[in-house]
């Protein structure tokens, strides 16, 4: 670890329900990589996208990561606290050209094949009935993570000129995940493997803002025996807040980590505080799913 370099975490749900196993995976795995090295641990709730959000779930979140003794750090920040800092950025793109007011429907990209060619790069519509994509000049073809080593990106998506905003207006998660991160002042971000896709879109957004580029580190997901991610749209069950320390072991044995049996009769402060002490990025499953076996 460079030591000029206090290390900051995060862990950000989204509230469209309960944290469940998967979700505690990525909590977890964040969680344990900052406490190793001496680091902050923020959570921040993407409240980005209200139609998919639940009542109440944000702070069900926050009170699940309790009953698990994850402990964040500072105050927890809220997405939908942060439009004007996203809209003062696309409006400074558009004032630029780097950004780009586009007309083209999900229908059109699909029947053109699937990704966007360009088509209202030079067209200089208004703001009406569109969404804003970014220019997209220099593509990012790759990127290292620490887990999976070097990482190939298709080159026809690392072209495409990718939104800012929707059309319903709407911010996108590619444009709001990166500011956010650099107000933080996050140095690295651990997640589900889930969300190596966009990756190389959120690195040419540092490099468009000029901003030091995050490290990465994709965990490996919770996956069904008929291969579907553990996730709130397949319904995964919520984790228990009553009886935490079952699925807290169970977690750190998805993440390499070999718990003791008698663990399961210490406290929450001492399983976690175990969990800090023999956490080894080493040790994790080289994969990007792996079915649940309990």
């Amino acid at each position: 670890m460079n030591t000029d370099i206090h290390y900051v975490g995060r862990f950000a749900p989204s509230p469209s329900g309960p944290l469940h196993f998967g979700s505690l995976i990525a909590a977890l795995g964040s969680y344990l990589q900052a406490r190793s090295q001496q680091g902050q641990w923020l959570v921040r709730i993407e409240d980005l996208d209200p139609p998919r959000e639940i009542p109440g779930a944000a702070d069900d979140i926050l009170r699940t990561l309790e009953a698990y003794g994850l402990t964040w750090d500072g105050e927890v920040m809220y997405q939908s606290q942060r439009h004007d800092a996203y809209q003062a950025q696309i409006d400074a793109w558009l004032s630029d050209h780097t950004a780009y007011y586009c007309q083209c429907t999900r229908k059109q990209i699909k029947l053109a094949g699937g990704l966007y060619p360009g088509t209202c790069r030079e067209l200089n519509y208004l703001a009406t009935h569109c969404s804003v994509r970014l220019k997209v000049d220099t593509p990012i073809t790759h990127f290292v993570d620490k887990l999976h080593g070097r990482i190939e990106i298709p080159a026809a998506l690392a072209q495409e000129d990718f939104i800012i905003r929707r059309r319903d207006g709407l911010y996108a998660y590619n444009l709001a995940v990166v500011l956010d991160d650099i107000e933080q002042g996050v140095t690295e971000v651990v997640r589900g493997a889930d969300l190596i896709e966009p990756t190389g879109r959120q690195i040419s957004l540092y490099r468009y803002l000029k901003q030091p580029e995050v490290s990465y580190l994709h965990l490996p997901l919770a996956v069904t025996d008929n291969g579907n991610k553990l996730s709130k749209q397949n319904h995964a069950p919520a984790i228990d807040k009553d009886h935490p320390k079952p699925a807290l072991i169970n977690a750190m044995t998805f993440l390499g980590m070999a718990p003791p049996a008698d663990l399961i009769n210490a406290s929450m402060t001492e399983i976690l505080q175990w969990g800090v002490d023999n956490w080894d990025i080493d040790n994790l499953p080289q994969t990007t799913a792996i079915t649940l076996a309990f």
